[in-house]
């Protein structure tokens, strides 16, 4: 397992991490997603460590606490020997303080989260959603509070517009408090807008980018072809697609079939070609993978130990490629002043 630096921390993460959104399945919502229990997490948890993989994601929303609780309970007497992150923010509650990112709510959502999880610390701490009613000096605050505790080791965030990053990192400069050191986001082959404006950011700021749903929301795993319904996972249900993002059909189609074709010159799966284009990618610290079963889970590690070639590499940018909106189309004409991470 190959071990990448966390952005500009000291810590080496392994560049899959598995996240746990499937365990729990205790809410409609995350149903869809997987219901694992702790004898069946304790299983996938064994093949993650098995590979190398000693890095485990959630968040306190997954399925209403249930995720970090089975996480916790499949990892007791061995938690010394893993990476482990959560997230918080989003509502976890009916009160006007059970959501957000203010002091009052991040340290009762980060004592809650420990419980669960059955732990004395978390390794990475994201805020998983920008707050504009908290001030960012707020929430830096109490996050540089947490870390003098002892309860948290660094701090992420995810789902941030470029502004809001920069006037977290701005803040934490201006007042000595902890920075964040990564930024979770979804990004894959069907949807490449991370590299428009996070990407060159991340670059600049020395954030590492842990990468969130890498098969474009399930729909990059070999299941979706053209002219083809899915008949097996959670695409093939009606509701299987609420909350992702929106793509093209015709430029989905026209994706999966490049990644067909470099599937069969390497001899390996669509997903696996997927995620190791994604792991050649500037920027990228870490890829949070998921899985429902064990099969599921080796297909995704057989993504590692092998490289594409710089041809197959082109054709892939090149069939995913969208044009950016406004103001990155304008900025292209400049690129020989403002050189991007990677050709869009």
């Amino acid at each position: 397992m190959e071990f990448r630096q966390l952005g500009r921390s000291g810590l080496k993460v392994p560049v899959f991490s598995f996240g746990t959104a499937t365990f729990g399945g205790t809410t409609e919502f995350f149903k869809v997603w997987g219901d694992t229990d702790v004898k069946a997490a304790s299983r996938l948890i064994d093949i993650c460590m098995e590979a190398g993989i000693n890095f485990f994601d959630t968040a306190n929303i997954y399925s209403a606490g249930a995720s970090e609780e089975v996480l916790g309970a499949a990892i007791k007497g061995r938690r010394h020997d893993m990476l482990i992150s959560t997230k918080a923010t989003f509502s976890m509650g009916d009160g006007p303080n059970d959501k957000g990112s203010s002091r009052f709510h991040l340290i009762k959502a980060c004592e809650d989260s420990l419980k669960r999880l059955g732990t004395d610390h978390i390794d990475l701490y994201f805020m998983h959603g920008f707050d504009a009613l908290t001030p960012v000096e707020e929430t830096l605050r109490a996050l540089d509070d947490l870390i003098t505790a002892g309860k948290i080791r660094y701090i992420g965030c995810s789902n941030f517009s470029g502004w809001h990053v920069m006037k977290s990192l701005a803040a934490s400069e201006k007042d000595g408090l902890a920075r964040y050191v990564a930024y979770q986001g979804y990004y894959s082959l069907a949807n490449r807008d991370y590299e428009w404006e996070l990407m060159p950011l991340a670059q600049d700021q020395g954030l590492g980018t842990m990468v969130w749903s890498p098969l474009g929301w399930g729909r990059l795993t070999g299941k979706i072809r053209r002219g083809q319904k899915p008949t097996e996972g959670r695409m093939a249900s009606e509701s299987g697609a609420v909350g992702g993002p929106e793509v093209n059909e015709e430029h989905l189609y026209n994706i999966v079939d490049v990644l067909d074709e470099i599937a069969k010159e390497t001899g390996k799966t669509i997903p696996q070609v997927a995620l190791n284009w994604l792991s050649t990618r500037p920027t990228i610290s870490n890829i949070v993978i998921g899985a429902r079963t064990e099969d599921q889970l080796r297909q995704n590690l057989g993504a590692l130990g092998w490289t594409l070639r710089a041809d197959q590499i082109e054709r892939l940018d090149n069939v995913s490629h969208k044009t950016p909106a406004y103001p990155y189309w304008h900025q292209m004409g400049f690129d020989e002043r403002n050189p991007k991470p990677v050709k869009w």
